[in-house]
């Protein structure tokens, strides 16, 4: 089975991720933000390493997609391919940080890739305000992501609403995080807990 976990930045992903793969024994997967040879040359000049950034991270969650589909286990996916095309890359595209030839080179290459795997059994999306996001990237405190706008996370808000509600095939759960703290509180992560044993075992009715 593979479960996925998405949501824009800060939002509590990665920490979702390793909660739920401790409660219910899944091998986790997080994707290789720290290691991209790009991020902090993208921070510093969107619009010269936005194409590089994308490839980068197309091809490293396509390998994750791989393994994933070979594992023999449960696998919960912190952040997924889909994300990456229809919210990352079409936000670069619309901020003019990508020519129509990148563009088209790019989507290529994701239909050729996205033709030989299946959708998660569960997408779990985060949604969360800018405000709530600014606060979580102040928190966690990594020097490449301090200087982002906060039109830039407001653009990437609506570009996941959008991917969630109107291009996604897939099962969905939303999440509102604002008001939720699964870290400090344990009743919050029980009530995330409770929605994912409803939909994935029947355990209990949806809310």
């Amino acid at each position: 089975m593979h479960i996925a976990v998405a949501g824009n930045i800060g939002s509590g992903k990665s920490t979702l991720t390793k909660m739920l793969a401790k409660h219910y024994g899944w091998e986790p997967r997080f994707e290789a933000v720290d290691r991209n040879p790009y991020l902090e040359d993208y921070y510093r000049d969107i619009h010269r390493w936005s194409f590089n950034l994308e490839i980068y991270f197309l091809k490293e969650r396509f390998r994750d997609l791989i393994a994933i589909s070979q594992s023999e286990h449960t696998i919960i996916q912190d952040r997924t391919i889909f994300e990456g095309v229809y919210v990352f890359m079409e936000n670069n595209r619309s901020m003019g940080n990508l020519s129509d030839r990148d563009y088209a080179t790019y989507m290529e290459l994701f239909e050729q890739m996205i033709s030989m795997v299946r959708l998660p059994d569960l997408l779990i999306y985060l949604r969360a305000s800018v405000p709530h996001l600014v606060n979580n990237i102040q928190q966690r405190g990594r020097d490449y992501e301090q200087s982002m706008q906060l039109e830039y996370l407001q653009n990437l808000n609506e570009r996941y609403d959008d991917f969630i509600y109107h291009k996604y095939q897939g099962r969905v759960m939303t999440i509102e995080k604002d008001n939720l703290d699964f870290l400090h509180n344990p009743k919050d992560l029980a009530q995330i807990i409770d929605r994912i044993d409803a939909t994935l075992f029947g355990l209990f009715p949806n809310q």
